[in-house]
């Protein structure tokens, strides 16, 4: 849909109404993220960070009433690109940040291109909790300094620790009112006036007023003053050497893009009970935060806050998105001069709450009840992400999940492989009809009828090998795979063991009822050449009637030709 078809429609005027109060919303937040990504002029970077992606995404995206803007996981990675980057390159450090900002857009388009947007947030809820929680950990620490009223410390949240006791020493009392007030008034606005009023943008009036009547003249930092105007164009900027660097951080900044925008699409959908577009949405994003880069803007997402506050309004478009980033782009134009009065302290206070929101408190509280290892991975994937580094904590996290859900699947699918000779013991274990059964006992111990059901992953390797070496006197192997719809390629390599050793023995193989991608599967690793075309059987009654025929050719040979 085009912005002019947008324009048009019959809900024009709650979309307006959204993009304004969604703008009010967002102008403190906006700023506050600004000034604690440590950028120069951060307020202004901020600000349009929150215009560019807001406005691309909305234009370009694929959730309708979705509010993107910079977001404090966005923001907190960036801060720790931006720091790495200017210790290593003090002069080109912004640049090359605001290079990875476009690069992480870059990856996002791709990731949209390819549809990958369902796989994206396909991930344990433990790992996706885990580093949310870290980041949320690390936004309240990066804000204490300000919040006390000094500049923020060299070293990330390791260095704030290490220099907390000389903060406190130091602490600016003023300051620290100031921002007490701020968070004082977030979280004491009665809930039926936060439609009308948002508390970040009444705890940014309150704290600037209070500034400015009972603490003139003070020694309170404040915004350095933002330049008007539109902003000054950025370009790829980065040595070859810095190449690989730049790439890795672009790749963590959008794919964490990639999830906190897919998740706050799906908290949009049980909103509005529609259906968001991920791929759709990964390209605007994309889009969008190439543009913030290049206009030298924080990456942003899919906020929550804002998107609800949006479908609360009642929007329905992307004219809500596309109002809201006119508005602020007014703010950055003509009122910028302005916020040179507002305290830091005030925006720390505003941030440290949104650093708190982001913590998962609801599955901090529940974790060691619903899941022991689900919690030590939630914990552990915390920490790596505060003292190390999100790819390695996502990393880790995935994988020590997927292992355990891999022997967890193993354990499951391992109870369907079954090795039995007749149906005394194992009558209920193996859906046969009457005929089967009598046909199968009728072997005597000869025939070994090896059951397969489900899908075969690599995690049951272990148990076709343990069942195989079952055979004992068997003379006929019968290999039952009709229940079987994917056979992996650990499990077809253990499954050509077992039919070459019963082949060793001397035994006569049947394969019984294999799908054709199994049974192609098989016949890649030449098992055909094996056991004979001929011993590829439909249904598992006639295969057990062969397999009597064959035993009873044996006997008569015994007989007719005893040792």
């Amino acid at each position: 849909m085009s912005i002019f078809n947008l324009l048009h429609t019959k809900n024009l005027r709650a979309d307006v109404f959204g993009g304004v109060t969604t703008a009010i919303v967002s102008l403190p937040l906006a700023l506050a993220f600004g000034v604690a990504s440590g950028a120069e002029n951060g307020s202004l970077v901020g600000l349009y960070g929150a215009i560019c992606v807001g406005f691309f995404a909305a234009l370009f995206g694929g959730t309708p009433t979705l509010i993107s803007e910079p977001t404090g996981p966005m923001t907190v990675v960036f801060t720790t690109i931006l720091a790495s980057l200017t210790a290593s390159d003090p002069e080109n450090g912004l640049a090359m940040a605001f290079t990875v900002v476009m690069v992480a857009g870059l990856f996002q388009i791709i990731c949209g291109y390819f549809k990958l947007g369902k796989y994206i947030t396909n991930m344990p809820y433990s790992v996706i909790s885990g580093f949310m929680s870290g980041i949320g950990v690390i936004l309240i620490t990066l804000q204490i300094a300000p919040f006390l009223g000094q500049g923020t410390p060299k070293g990330g949240v390791l260095g704030t620790v290490l220099a907390l006791p000389d903060l406190i020493q130091n602490t600016n009392v003023l300051a620290l009112i100031l921002a007490l007030i701020s968070v004082a008034v977030i979280y004491t606005v009665p809930s039926r006036f936060k439609r009308y009023c948002p508390p970040q943008l009444l705890a940014l009036v309150v704290g600037t007023a209070a500034a400015l009547i009972f603490f003139p003249n003070q020694n309170i930092p404040t915004i350095p003053d933002i330049p008007m105007g539109l902003p000054n164009l950025r370009f790829p900027s980065f040595s070859p050497n810095q190449f690989t660097t730049i790439l890795i951080d672009g790749i963590v900044l959008g794919l964490l893009g990639c999830i906190d925008t897919l998740l706050t699409a799906v908290i949009a959908d049980s909103l509005t009970r529609t259906e968001h577009n991920s791929d759709k949405e990964l390209i605007g994003q994309g889009i969008a935060n190439i543009v913030s880069g290049v206009c030298g803007g924080l990456p942003g997402a899919g906020a929550t806050m804002g998107t609800v506050v949006n479908i609360q309004t009642g929007a329905k478009t992307a004219v809500s998105g596309i109002t809201r980033a006119v508005v602020l782009l007014a703010v950055a134009l003509f009122a910028a001069p302005y916020a040179k009065y507002i305290p830091m302290p005030v925006l720390a206070g505003i941030a440290l709450k949104v650093g708190i929101d982001i913590l998962d408190w609801s599955f901090l509280k529940r974790a060691h009840v619903v899941s022991k290892k689900g919690t030590f991975i939630m914990y552990g994937v915390m920490a790596l992400t505060v003292f190390v580094d999100l790819i390695v904590a996502v990393g880790v996290g995935v994988f020590i999940a997927n292992i355990l859900t891999i022997d967890h699947l193993s354990q499951f699918h391992s109870q369907n492989i079954k090795a039995i000779t007749d149906t005394d013991d194992s009558a209920d274990s193996i859906p046969m009809t009457a005929a089967e059964k009598e046909l199968l006992d009728r072997g005597n111990g000869r025939i070994l009828l090896f059951y397969l059901s489900g899908p075969m992953i690599f995690g049951v390797a272990k148990a076709i090998a343990r069942e195989h070496r079952a055979m004992g006197d068997a003379s006929v192997l019968v290999l039952d795979l009709q229940d079987v719809p994917r056979l992996g390629v650990t499990a077809s390599l253990a499954i050509e063991n077992m039919i070459l050793d019963a082949c060793s023995r001397k035994l006569t193989v049947y394969v019984v009822g294999a799908a054709p991608k199994v049974k192609q599967r098989l016949i890649s690793l030449g098992v055909d050449q094996v056991i004979g075309e001929e011993n590829w059987i439909d249904d598992r009654k006639t295969c057990l009637e062969l397999a009597l025929q064959k035993i009873a050719s044996e006997n008569t040979f015994s007989v007719l030709n005893p040792a």
